[in-house]
C-alpha cells in the first residue's frame, strides 16, 4: 500500500539522462548555474544574474544580483563525485529553516538515474506550504538539467 505524503515526508524526485553518472554529476554541479532557472526560479527574481554551486564539503550556492550582492541558498554537506552531492537548503529563508537536499546519480544502461531527495520540512515555520512548493516547483528544475544533460549527451554533428 502506498502511503499518503504528508507534511514532512522528503519530495523525490527522479530523471534519467543520457550521459554517464560523472558527466551526470558535473553537470549538475559545475554546470549548475547553466541549466537552473533563474527567470522563475531565484530570490532575486529579474535582478538575478546567476547562481554558482561551490565544489567540495562546506561550498555554498550562491546567487548574485545585478547589484551585485549575492545570497547563498546553501552549503555543500556531502561531496562524492559521481555518486552524490548534498547541501542544505535555504533560498530565501533564514539559515537556520535549511532543508537537506541529496541528489544520487546511478548507472543505467548508458544512462544515469538521477535522484534528488528534499527533506528537513520540520525545520521550516511553513514546512506544509513549502513542501507542497517544492513538490511542483522541482519538476519544472529538473526539466532543465535533462534539457541540458540531453544536449550534452548528443553526439557532435559534422559541420
Amino acid at each position: 500500500m502506498i502511503e499518503p505524503a504528508n507534511d514532512t515526508m522528503p519530495v523525490r524526485k527522479t530523471v534519467t539522462v543520457p550521459v554517464p553518472p560523472q558527466r551526470a554529476f558535473e553537470l549538475f554541479t559545475a554546470r549548475f548555474g547553466e541549466w537552473w532557472p533563474l527567470a522563475t526560479h531565484s530570490v532575486g527574481e529579474d535582478q538575478a544574474t546567476r547562481v554558482v554551486f561551490g565544489e567540495g564539503i562546506g561550498g555554498s550556492i550562491v546567487e548574485s544580483l545585478a547589484d551585485g550582492t549575492t545570497s547563498v541558498w546553501g552549503t555543500i554537506t556531502s561531496w562524492d563525485p559521481p555518486h552524490s552531492v548534498a547541501y542544505t537548503w535555504h533560498a530565501g529563508t533564514p539559515a537556520a529553516e535549511a532543508t537537506s537536499v541529496e541528489v544520487t546519480f546511478t548507472p543505467a544502461e548508458g544512462h544515469t538515474v538521477v535522484e534528488l531527495v528534499h527533506s528537513g520540512w520540520e525545520n521550516r515555520p511553513d514546512g506544509s506550504a513549502a513542501r507542497a512548493g517544492y513538490e511542483t516547483g522541482w519538476n519544472p528544475v529538473m526539466k532543465h538539467y535533462v534539457r541540458l544533460a540531453v544536449m550534452s549527451g548528443l553526439p557532435a554533428r559534422a559541420t
